[in-house]
């Protein structure tokens, strides 16, 4: 019960739609542009650069307020478990972010905010490794859906890998394999988001990315 109680709380974190709020700033609804997602990519797509900075901060911060806000309510009360509460809390962070009920449970496809869980949780390698991984990627293809989902790859991966080599010292036993079955669960749902991405990137019509003269960011087939 106390883990949903946690997931609850992150989902309500979650919530705060980064892109859509910005979008309506900039009186526009980002769901009706560009491929339609309210994240990161669709933000920079649409609405610029400083619009797509602002959009990734806000979406990395989700899991870090949940992670503090189950620190402040449980750490006390649960010496040996809160690590791992704050873990199911910043998945629920995730979860409001893609779910959003307000918008339709139409959100964004949760790649800002594992970065911020795994920023939370991880340590320096995984996350230096991920991003140098997602950066090459998309450097060489200018596919930026193939650089996010072969990163979220790496980053399941890395979690178990190092995990079983003894890196993630608060975690042990049945800790550590709820641990992995979070990230599991979370790299999962961000491929599934990805599927029409993946279809396309089969096709050979997936969208490229391309900065414009004027500072945006276009896409390009």
């Amino acid at each position: 019960m106390i883990r949903l109680c946690c997931i609850a709380i992150g989902y309500l974190c979650g919530l705060f739609q980064t892109s859509y709020i910005i979008g309506r700033m900039y009186h526009t609804d980002i769901r009706e542009h560009g491929s339609g997602n309210a994240g990161t990519t669709n933000a920079l797509r649409t609405l610029g650069k400083k619009a797509g900075l602002l959009t990734l901060l806000g979406d990395l911060c989700k899991p870090m307020l949940a992670y503090l806000i189950i620190y402040l309510l449980f750490h006390g009360s649960y010496p040996d478990l809160w690590k791992l509460l704050c873990m199911y809390g910043c998945a629920g962070a995730v979860l409001g972010h893609v779910f959003p009920f307000y918008l339709g449970f139409k959100g964004g496809k949760g790649i800002a905010s594992i970065a911020g869980l795994g920023i939370i949780f991880g340590n320096v390698p995984i996350i230096l490794s991920c991003m140098l991984v997602f950066i090459l990627v998309v450097a060489i293809t200018r596919y930026v859906s193939l650089g996010s989902i072969v990163m979220m790859l790496l980053f399941l991966i890395e979690v178990v890998v190092f995990g079983q080599l003894g890196w993630f010292p608060a975690l042990s036993g049945t800790s550590l394999y709820e641990w992995y079955g979070i990230v599991a669960v979370l790299v999962a749902l961000t491929i599934y988001k990805h599927r029409e991405n993946i279809k396309r990137l089969f096709a050979g019509n997936e969208n490229k990315l391309s900065f414009s003269k004027n500072g945006g960011e276009s896409c390009q087939k």
